[in-house]
């Protein structure tokens, strides 16, 4: 009291000293309040019988008349969510047998014998053919017998275990191109292929004395045929993350090969449907001796190439029929075929527009132009194949190939970019994408993207803190994002040894794809009310 404050009723008040009567009314007035709120809450304790059987049993079985009948309507305000309303209320889990081992390696929309059943024109038959629901497995996909953790990145780069894709074929039928061969237990992968006998890091050295692949500039690539990867495998040391495809084939495991090694890569052929990418996708595309007919069809798929790649990028060839003057005796091909092939593909390039950088030793390279704004006034003179009508140009899910150059985004001056300038990774994978900063992704503003990158970076050190073997280095090699928007996910984990598929579900509004490559990323279309295309090991 020296200090001056006493406390009353839980609050500290002042007190004055020279106060000094008391009027006890108010005072006996508050203590007969608060008996009465005593004895009432006494009372109404007897009534928890009911209160409680009201929460437990929210959504009665008695049928009620509206209140419109006269019934009276009794609104429940206590709390439901506790665990015995949960428990009444959690449907029960239903439990799936695992499926014959035999299916350990089963794809549903790639299945060798359904596929027999489709026409072999163009290879139709290599492309994804979904089951029937009668045909649908209803059980759990096992993995292979003495299945084992892969090796750790970048170890995997150059081993597999053998019990996890138990198939010697590649090592007998490629074994004199140092594709891949069987070490006691474990699968090397020695780099080799067919066009690159010194090794696929120094074919790739060989492309970099014609283009540059350390400035940043290219960031994305597809590779067209990959057998095992190795090209993709070789360019993560340059900062350049290619999509690896490959059919399944009589080599049914090229592909899960690839995975295994922790390399980027899904099943694909290119055939009669677009490609699962966006338009302007790809920094640069490749194809070492990948046996497709790029003249065939008018150049139909030279077209599908031109539709993926983004303004400036890069077609690369090696193998058939590129110097083929000196290949052709072991190639078994006369010199007028491959010299015929070589010049329809000459030609299809011209009508493109693309322009023919080098040609050196096996390896030629094209450049797709920055811009349409020449392409367009030459189709004054060479009529086809003809620009496309104005479309979807990123539609690509079940979509067929059109035989048309797909349109580039208009410009104002020959040196403009079409659909703006990219940055250079990489600043690229958090710089705004064109698509964003021009508008053309509706509902999506710079600002927007920026939260959304900063959303992504707390989401995903609040799962690191949550999935601790997500936070060690290692751990995990590829990550599948089923429902990616703007890539942030992939984006946030960008510094650890992991790469993402990023999948934008064909429903959603708006397609985003075309972001994350910009951004750097790479990713595909699915439609996960079918089936999914993809087969990871995760």
């Amino acid at each position: 009291m020296a200090n001056g404050f006493v406390p009353y009723s839980g609050i500290w008040k002042f007190y004055y000293p020279y106060r000094k009567r008391v009027n006890l009314l108010p005072l006996g007035l508050i203590a007969l309040l608060c008996c009465f709120s005593y004895f009432l809450g006494v009372w109404q304790h007897g009534e928890s019988g009911k209160a409680t059987e009201s929460v437990r049993n929210p959504c009665p079985t008695e049928k009620h008349s509206s209140t419109a009948a006269g019934a009276s309507l009794t609104l429940d305000f206590g709390a439901h969510h506790g665990i015995e309303v949960l428990s009444s209320l959690t449907v029960q889990p239903r439990k799936y047998e695992a499926c014959d081992v035999k299916y350990s390696e089963y794809t549903p929309c790639e299945d060798h014998e359904r596929s027999l059943k489709f026409n072999r024109n163009r290879l139709i038959y290599r492309e994804r053919h979904c089951p029937a629901k009668h045909e649908l497995l209803k059980c759990l996909i096992p993995a292979p017998f003495g299945y084992k953790n892969p090796f750790p990145w970048p170890v995997s780069r150059d081993l597999a275990w053998y019990a996890n894709v138990p198939h010697r074929e590649l090592t007998v039928e490629k074994a004199g191109q140092n594709w891949i061969r069987v070490d006691g237990d474990k699968f090397r992968f020695p780099g080799g292929g067919t066009m690159f006998p010194n090794g696929a890091d120094a074919y790739i050295g060989d492309i970099e004395r014609l283009i540059p692949l350390r400035d940043g500039s290219i960031r994305t690539a597809v590779d067209t045929g990959c057998g095992v990867a190795s090209w993709g495998a070789f360019l993560l040391s340059r900062n350049i993350t290619a999509m690896s495809i490959a059919p399944r084939d009589t080599h049914e495991a090229q592909v899960q090969f690839a995975l295994e090694r922790g390399v980027p890569a899904m099943i694909g052929v290119i055939a009669s449907k677009r490609l699962p990418y966006p338009s302007r996708a790809f920094d640069m595309a490749h194809c070492s001796r990948c046996l497709i007919p790029w003249h065939a069809d008018g150049g139909l798929l030279l077209m599908e190439v031109d539709r993926i790649l983004r303004p400036g990028g890069y077609w690369i060839l090696s193998g058939p029929p590129i110097n083929w003057k000196r290949h052709w005796r072991g190639w078994q091909r006369s010199e007028e075929d491959l010299n015929a092939e070589q010049t329809a593909i000459e030609k299809v390039a011209k009508t493109l527009c693309w322009k023919k950088l080098k040609e050196r030793g096996d390896i030629a390279i094209w450049q797709k132009p920055t811009n349409h704004i020449h392409c367009k006034r030459s189709r004054k003179v060479i009529k086809t194949p003809p620009l496309c009508s104005p479309e979807e140009p990123d539609a690509a899910w079940y979509e067929n190939m059109k035989a048309c150059i797909t349109p580039l985004p208009e410009v104002g001056e020959i040196q403009e970019i079409a659909g703006g300038q990219l940055a250079k990774w990489p600043e690229r994978l958090t710089a705004v994408p064109p698509r964003i900063s021009s508008g053309s992704v509706e509902g999506i503003t710079a600002e927007s993207f920026i939260e959304d990158n900063q959303l992504w970076r707390r989401r995903v050190s609040r799962y690191k803190n949550l999935i601790s073997p997500l936070a060690q280095k290692g751990r995990y090699r590829n990550l599948l994002d089923m429902n990616a928007h703007l890539g942030g996910f992939a984006a946030a984990l960008i510094d650890d040894p992991l790469w993402v598929m990023n999948v934008v579900p064909t429903p959603a509004k708006p397609n985003t794809l075309g972001v994350v490559y910009e951004r750097g990323l790479i990713g595909t279309y699915q439609d996960w009310c079918i089936f999914p295309k993809l087969k990871f090991h995760l």
